[in-house]
């Protein structure tokens, strides 16, 4: 546990960026797609015009844990909180910018909006993320990606604060390091903007494919408290595929059941329990790992949690 004085950094944030945007005992859970989970022990909300490394150097001088939330698309806090500082963007960092073939838009930017933005530009690359209801600065951070495409194809630079020990730097997609649902980017990392490089296309072309991509994720997923696929997809293999296989379909630990629809998507029940869902993970997990050999590793983010297989990744 944190000995931190929760007041006193409160108090601190709020001259920098004003009392209305810091709060204690901030809930995470009703900002993430799950809406299950706890608080954290301070929230803070970053203004277009704030001074980022004054609140980079608050932050840094009480040497607290920080996290950044986007739009919680991939996200799951458990129910005892976040003992840290759960920082996001208030309004008026989804500006968009399209500029020839380049599209540069701010972190809060929905990922949706903007393929169909590029669209309806002529622009053509990035119509996959019309599937993927997460943020810009989201996606660069787990480099995202669906349909065959991710942000490493199409992203140039980011605009990065260290909210640790301060700095604001442009990272290049070498600095950044995208992998597979994965970047060098940290929870204490905060994406500003990025830019992307796309190509001239036919709207009408574009249009129809994310016309059809949409038109698949319904068919194909589910609604409801999820927060699409809970675990990567192995080497030459899927790990909806693989749940399924194992019979795991409609498998359920208390608030929280896998997908009668995809297997890979976990759903929490409404007022349900992000320790639930965790639990889930880990029997779905066990299951797997005794029937097929096969070690699922977690796409969620999974803050708050102590045990499990992916421990150190749960911090």
């Amino acid at each position: 546990m944190s000995i931190c004085d929760w007041g006193q950094l409160a108090e601190d944030l709020a001259e920098v960026l004003g009392s209305e945007a810091v709060s204690r005992e901030h809930p995470i859970g009703p900002d993430t797609t799950y809406r299950v989970g706890g608080a954290a022990r301070v929230g803070a909300t970053l203004a277009v015009d704030v001074d980022l490394t004054a609140v980079a150097e608050t932050l840094a001088a009480h040497r607290t844990a920080v996290l950044v939330v986007g739009k919680g698309s991939n996200l799951l806090v458990a129910d005892a909180g976040f003992d840290g500082v759960a920082v996001g963007l208030g309004a008026g960092h989804d500006w968009v910018e399209v500029d020839g073939q380049r599209l540069r838009a701010g972190a809060a930017a929905g990922l949706p909006v903007l393929a169909r933005r590029s669209a309806a530009a002529g622009l053509t690359g990035f119509e996959w993320a019309v599937g993927v209801p997460g943020s810009l600065g989201g996606g660069v951070r787990m480099n995202a990606g669906g349909h065959g495409a991710d942000m490493a194809a199409s992203l140039i630079r980011a605009e990065v604060v260290d909210l640790g020990v301060g700095g604001v730097e442009q990272w290049d997609v070498e600095r950044l390091k995208l992998g597979y649902r994965s970047s060098a980017l940290a929870d204490h990392h905060l994406v500003v903007w990025a830019e992307m490089g796309l190509a001239t296309g036919d709207e009408a072309a574009s249009q129809a494919l994310i016309a059809d991509i949409v038109a698949w994720r319904r068919e194909n997923q589910p609604g409801g408290q999820n927060a699409g696929s809970v675990f990567t997809n192995p080497p030459g293999d899927h790990a909806g595929r693989i749940i399924d296989a194992a019979g795991l379909k409609g498998r359920r630990v208390g608030t929280a059941s896998v997908s009668d629809k995809h297997a890979n998507f976990f759903v929490a029940d409404r007022d349900g329990s992000a320790d639930d869902v965790f639990a889930l993970m880990c029997d779905v997990f066990a299951q797997v790992q005794e029937r097929s050999g096969v070690s699922l590793q977690p796409e969620t983010r999974l803050i708050g949690f102590g045990s499990g297989p992916w421990s150190d990744q749960a911090g």
